[in-house]
């Protein structure tokens, strides 16, 4: 099942057909004892809407803070390797990569995410920037994995490489996150067959692609989210994005008005548009 967030409130959908859920807020609904128990009540005895299409779909957030795991792909950990050599911090990646505990950052509250068809943006003054393609968890407020979106992690890999420790400035500003088109809402892991794929359209070219797999993912999703929660608690649950296998050449970066296609088996496509520099 597919849950939407939209400006008339939540639908569910299965095998095409739509399901408006009523008198439930974002963050009660994502929060539920047993999500997948309760949509599949919703469809069962509900009638199927026929005004989804006209709906706005908005970003699947109303209170979830959007944390983030980095190096926790091969390509990942090599294009970081390479990015921040001449700052000296080539062997942190090196060494995080292997290392039991993985890298955990903050990337954005939740007024600050982005849904599919809205805007991301570069920043100022960033000369290299790319998105970031990741799979994307869902936690509920019990650190149970709930559902899968599709996440973009825009990233400023110049600052990021001049120093490890402007990760932050690299990583969270306005426009720097983006999720959905929905929640892919399953009690199981996603195969690790799940493909992932990163399209760029420039105008009427496409200016990049690539793809990977979840079979590619070191790190478990579960170990990532115990470690999440080991210190810090979501009282309206989160979102985990999962790191990135997909990394543009280091000749790549993102201009305005480019189109950014982020696919995920399962779940579809996010879609956002690179904003004008201001």
């Amino acid at each position: 099942m597919r849950l939407y967030r939209t400006n008339r409130g939540p639908y569910v959908e299965l095998e095409g057909h739509y399901h408006h859920i009523l008198d439930i807020s974002w963050d009660a609904l994502v929060c539920h004892d047993d999500l997948q128990k309760y949509l599949a009540g919703i469809v069962r005895t509900s009638e199927q809407a026929t005004d989804f299409l006209s709906a706005v779909i908005m970003a699947p957030v109303q209170s979830q803070e959007v944390w983030a795991a980095g190096v926790t792909y091969y390509r990942s950990r090599n294009a970081r390797m390479e990015e921040s050599k001449d700052a000296g911090g080539g062997s942190f990646y090196d060494r995080v990569y292997s290392a039991e505990r993985p890298e955990l950052f903050f990337k954005s509250t939740p007024g600050r995410v982005i849904g599919t068809g809205a805007t991301v943006r570069i920043r100022r003054d960033a000369s290299w920037s790319v998105p970031e393609p990741e799979l994307t968890l869902l936690i509920n407020q019990r650190s149970k994995i709930v559902g899968y979106t599709a996440g973009n992690d825009m990233s400023s890999r110049d600052i990021e490489g001049e120093n490890p420790l402007y990760l932050p400035q690299a990583k969270v500003y306005d426009g720097s996150c983006a999720l959905g088109p929905c929640v892919y809402v399953s009690p199981e892991f996603l195969p690790p067959s799940t493909a992932i794929a990163l399209e760029i359209l420039r105008g009427d070219e496409r200016a990049f692609s690539g793809a990977t797999t979840l079979a590619e993912l070191k790190r478990e999703p579960a170990v990532l989210v115990e470690y999440l929660y080991r210190e810090t608690s979501f009282p309206f649950g989160c979102f985990l994005m999962t790191g990135t296998g997909i990394v543009p050449p280091d000749t790549f970066t993102l201009q305005s008005g480019d189109e950014i296609r982020i696919s995920i088996d399962g779940i579809g496509t996010l879609v956002n548009v690179v904003a004008a520099r201001s």
